[in-house]
């Protein structure tokens, strides 16, 4: 389906009049059709939405036990009673005819039906076995960035408490790693220190590799909507293709070659030295300047994170860490000699007067500054490197922290903030911001767990790529996977596809709500409850917590998720530390979680609170009261008087400015594979289409992932829109049909694939290298051709 800027903005704004309605004939097992008519709810309930991590507030209408319509809620905030066309269609994610609704278990290449108490004993006598023969580094669990609050929290307790291991990680691995290394090594401290309120109060808007006009709708409308108030505002929209984000009413387009933005970055650093725009007043009181490690690799290799060892084991894990070194701003400005906007510009293909006019922009002392990103610059073996770039520009002109001055890191999950950041559910965190490593910091959750701190173990887990690396391998017996999909999202998919049917004393069990490519792979299948069958809380891009109460009964026999781990631990003989009393367990286990937090910048409200509280609270909360800006005098509780800014998650206060280089990427095209391929979203579906593909109207508008391919380069090729093209890497190939034109316009030697369609698994073809600071493997850059089939 192609909509005309018009027609996009149309169908987004449609504030709190738009409802989506499921008549009664259409009720489960079918899928519904939109109704232009209000249906009849019974009443009408509160809660964030399902998707992504913008946080807009819905509202949820209920009739006979069932969602029948949504609306957006105009009081939350976020949204001002907007939703995307995904929010429109949420109650129909509930009701597709092929929901689990019961266990199944493998048997050969089936599965059949059993009960939850024999499929709970099943999985905790894997567990027990893996444990006892090999210890509790052979078990893992792999959650996400949608989980709850309530169920990160758990599953981390019993893990890192009670088993004792820290293989726990979950799917933000593969979205905001680079952007969570990012922070801490800027400011040491996670999550923007601005919120959405910059974007009604900024004049300039950077937009950085995010095509934040399909994947954050309700946001880009924000923005759209400012510049509609105000002619002077200026969009500037830096991008690998053009998209629905580079279109009008953008002012400055950048088309730049994949991975290059970090030349871009630091030839606009350079500019904004050179010609004086520098803040020095802020400079001279709040920044720091250091250098890392360079040349640091790109994870490929199998021993990458064993120091090179030929033993690939939990005895020689050793995951790569930086060595920051201090450096004076004069050596800052000796780094940025190379940098030149011609530079920068050979590299890039943004020609260097466009690179200086930018620059220019963000240095223009009298403009207020928002630049944005997502996966571009956090799906990048540099990620840490280009987030640190980018805040080198906030800092060097001292538009940070304040109302209308801010770097944003976007986010693509309900919760990947709230859950797996905030609650550290990944290999080497805590909650509340602290670390695995850090022996002040397990003495504190040892004492808040009320489990002996040697229970804790002092070596951070698997990550992510090298989780599903030690699944293929053998080391890694159990893994449970929970709310995501990696065997449709891992990059080079097909090698942990195979790893995980190796058969051997590998179990893998999967908590899911439909058919997927992991359940597929599956040894054991819990069928879950999703978004309003269950009570919850989600933390957004903002730091907003907010509460949703159930308000509907998943069907047949399908649980939630906080009943399966809690279900667990009891069999593992581990349900102490789930007994509160008689306390409502949701209720304890956050004010247990709140601990972490108080006093350290962190802090949560009372669960109480939350419940009642309209749209939610963004952190910290302190007295009752949210936190808009951090780090600034007059909005931080935790900055005092005549302070101005501190950034006080460094121990002298200071942010950092990195002096971080330009390195290639691990593989770029050449005569064998001769193009670029880059993979993201678009508009109508989110993550692997699991749940937006069962919606009729989302999939009739885009019921395949096709190949973006430059018009020129289909020409030489012989290939038209529809045709069939092969696209291979040296890892996989797929199938799709070409697109030339439409809603993408790829320049020549690069092509676009979507990847919510199973039918097109493109990663496949993708290529797993990964940041060896954050982990964070790239998928928007590896080398392919592409042929008529």
């Amino acid at each position: 389906m192609e909509l005309s800027r018009r027609e996009l903005l149309k169908t987004l704004a449609g504030a709190g009049a738009a409802i989506i309605a499921l008549p009664d004939a259409l009720l489960p097992p079918a899928v519904g059709h939109a109704q232009a008519a209000e249906p009849e709810a019974d009443t009408w309930e509160k809660s964030p939405c399902r998707f992504c991590g913008v946080g807009c507030g819905v509202l949820v209408g209920l009739r006979k036990g069932k969602v029948v319509a949504v609306k957006g809620d105009p009081e939350v905030p976020v949204n001002r009673g907007l939703l995307c066309v995904k929010g429109y269609n949420l109650p129909k994610i509930l009701y597709g005819r092929d929901r689990y609704k019961t266990p199944l278990l493998r048997q050969g290449n089936k599965f059949v039906q059993i009960s939850w108490d024999k499929a709970l004993d099943i999985m905790a006598s894997k567990f027990k076995e893996a444990i006892q023969q090999y210890g509790p580094e052979s078990v893992a669990v792999y959650f996400s960035g949608q989980t709850t609050v309530f169920e990160g929290y758990a599953v981390n307790k019993l893990m890192k408490a009670g088993i004792g291991s820290n293989n726990v990680e979950g799917n933000p691995r593969l979205c905001m790693a680079s952007a969570v290394t990012g922070f801490y090594s800027t400011f040491g401290m996670d999550e923007p220190m601005g919120c959405y309120d910059d974007i009604d109060l900024t004049d300039t808007f950077f937009v950085w590799g995010a095509n934040f006009a399909e994947t954050q709708p309700v946001l880009y409308s924000r923005m759209v909507e400012r510049k509609r108030r105000d002619s002077e505002v200026k969009i500037v929209s830096l991008q690998t293709f053009l998209n629905r984000s580079t279109d009008e009413p953008a002012d400055i387009v950048a088309i730049f070659k994949p991975h290059t933005d970090l030349a871009i970055a630091n030839a606009m650093a350079h500019v904004i030295v050179k010609e004086g725009l520098i803040n020095e007043t802020f400079i001279q009181k709040h920044v720091a300047f250091k250098k890392g490690l360079t040349g640091i690799g790109y994870g490929v290799e199998d021993n990458f994170e064993y120091g090179g060892a030929s033993e690939t084991s939990w005895k020689t894990y050793k995951p790569f860490t930086d060595k920051p070194q201090p450096i004076s701003f004069e050596e800052y400005k000796k780094f940025l000699k190379t940098y030149t906007p011609e530079y920068a510009a050979t590299l890039s293909g943004v020609p260097a007067d466009t690179i200086r006019q930018i620059a220019r922009l963000l240095g223009d002392p009298k403009r207020k500054a928002v630049s944005c990103w997502t996966m571009g610059f956090n799906q990048h073996v540099r990620g840490t490197w280009i987030n640190n770039l980018v805040y080198n520009l906030h800092l060097l002109t001292g538009k940070i922290a304040e109302p209308g001055n801010s770097p944003f890191s976007l986010t693509g999950q309900p919760s990947a903030c709230g859950t797996t950041r905030e609650v550290g559910v990944l290999s080497h965190t805590l909650p509340g911001g602290m670390f695995i490593a850090n022996p002040e910091h397990r003495k504190k959750a040892a004492q808040i767990w009320n489990v002996p701190i040697e229970k804790i173990s002092p070596r951070p887990g698997y990550h992510t790529m090298e989780m599903f690396r030690t699944l293929e391998r053998g080391d890694i017996k159990v893994i449970w996977i929970n709310t995501t999909n990696p065997f449709q999202t891992l990059p080079h998919v097909s090698r942990y596809r195979r790893g995980a049917r190796k058969g051997g004393e590998r179990f893998i069990v999967v908590s899911e709500v439909y058919p997927s490519e992991t359940a597929r792979h599956a040894d054991l299948i819990l069928p879950s409850a999703m978004w309003v069958e269950k009570e919850g809380m989600f933390g957004n891009a903002e730091r907003r917590t907010q509460h949703w109460f159930k308000m509907v009964d998943p069907p047949g026999e399908a649980k939630d998720d906080l009943w399966q781990i809690v279900e667990l631990a009891k069999r593992l003989d581990l349900g102490h530390l789930f007994a509160y009393g008689g306390e409502p367990l949701q209720r304890a286990l956050f004010e247990e979680y709140r601990k972490f937090g108080v006093g350290s910048g962190k802090d949560l409200a009372p669960y109480d609170v939350y419940t009642k509280v309209h749209g939610g609270l963004r952190w910290p909360v302190v007295e009752g009261k949210e936190t808009r800006w951090r780090y600034r005098e007059g909005f931080d509780p935790y900055v005092k008087k005549d302070e101005d800014v501190r950034f006080y998650g460094q121990p002298d206060g200071r942010a950092v400015i990195w002096a971080r280089p330009y390195e290639p990427p691990a593989e770029q095209p050449d005569e064998k594979y001769p193009f670029w391929l880059t993979t993201g979203r678009i508009l109508e579906h989110w993550h692997t289409g699991t749940m937006t593909r069962r919606v009729l109207e989302l999939h009739r508008a885009a019921p395949f992932a096709p190949v973006w391919i430059n018009v020129e380069n289909a020409a030489a090729l012989g290939i038209k829109t529809g045709d069939p093209v092969r696209v291979k890497s040296r890892r996989g190939e797929v199938v799709a049909k070409a697109e030339l034109g439409g809603r993408n316009t790829v320049p020549k030697g690069v092509i676009f694939v979507p990847f919510f369609d199973e039918n097109v698994l493109i990663n496949l073809v993708t290529l797993d290298a990964y940041d060896p600071i954050s982990k964070q493997p790239d998928f928007k850059k590896c080398a392919v051709r592409i042929e008529k089939v």
